[in-house]
């Protein structure tokens, strides 16, 4: 396999890039200069230095020079404690920390379990979500909002959380329809994110 097939495969392995694209990102890297090149593979390799994994959240942040564990959202004591946010993916918090909605705490779940899979706990947290829940207990969480998108993996994974915690004392809602059928988060403006979590349903 040359250099060209092989880094083809690298980036056809990115969500939602098929090998078409995946092999126009390389003839693009090709037609750069070397320092186009040079930034890039140096921005990769930083990436792993500067940004770690919150402890409690399990989202990543930049380590901005400070040690702590804990990313500026889980730091912050401000926050209420009463409620937990549970979404897929960073770029999903990203959406709804951004609309400005929201001023509890969340738990990034790494992904969706999608119909029909068979072992659902390597697919997603489930172990770090229940040690998070367990710990948030103590702090006076009630609610559990699952902020899945809108389609048939969002409302499996959804479905699949409440059944872990069937007869629960926590409260577990879920976005209201301010999100289209079949929307994702990550696409979703400030203001329909807002009136999705401000029309919840329990």
């Amino acid at each position: 396999m040359n250099s060209i097939d092989k880094l083809s495969e690298i980036f056809a392995r990115f969500p939602g890039i098929g090998p078409r694209q995946a092999k126009r990102f390389v003839y693009f890297l090709l037609s750069r200069n070397g320092d186009y090149s040079g930034e890039l593979v140096k921005a990769v390799q930083d990436l792993k230095k500067e940004i770690i994994q919150c402890s409690e959240c399990m989202r990543y942040y930049a380590k901005n020079g400070y040690d702590s564990k804990l990313c500026s959202i889980c730091a912050d004591d401000t926050r209420d404690n009463s409620m937990l946010m549970i979404v897929p993916r960073d770029i999903d918090f990203e959406a709804v920390e951004r609309s400005g909605s929201y001023k509890g705490y969340y738990f990034i779940l790494g992904g969706v379990v999608p119909i029909l899979e068979k072992e659902p706990e390597k697919r997603i947290r489930i172990k770090d979500l229940e040690f998070r829940i367990q710990e948030g207990k103590k702090k006076g969480l009630k609610e559990i909002i699952l902020a899945m998108n809108a389609n048939l993996d969002g409302e499996n994974t959804a479905e699949f959380i409440k059944q872990k915690y069937h007869g629960s004392t926590l409260t577990f809602s879920t976005l209201g329809r301010g999100l289209s059928t079949g929307a994702e988060l990550e696409y979703a403006d400030p203001e329909t994110l807002k009136n999705a979590f401000l029309h919840r349903t329990k």
